[in-house]
């Protein structure tokens, strides 16, 4: 799985507290084993947002993205839930 970064979430995920970080690692792991890992919670978005996903890093904290092909996805922001409305 190739994965691109945003400028967007590069810049995000630079203001994320540190644990936020590490976990975002491990769900990112994951993520790249299999996108639809149900320990993900990934599901499509709706509305003005519906080419993207979102999957959980944790209860509070997601990760928006986009499946370009089979083999790459572009994260394009990180962040609380109003993540939503930066797009």
């Amino acid at each position: 799985m190739r994965i691109i970064y945003s400028p967007q979430f590069s810049r995000e995920y630079q203001q994320l507290p540190e644990i936020i970080k590490i976990k975002a690692e491990g769900k990112e792991k994951i993520f790249c084993a299999n996108p639809f890992d149900a320990r993900l919670k990934a599901h499509k978005l709706e509305g003005r947002l519906s080419e993207l996903w979102s999957f959980s890093i944790d209860y509070r904290y997601r990760i928006i993205f986009e499946l370009k092909d089979e083999k790459t996805v572009i994260f394009h922001a990180v962040g609380d839930h109003s993540v939503y409305r930066k797009l």
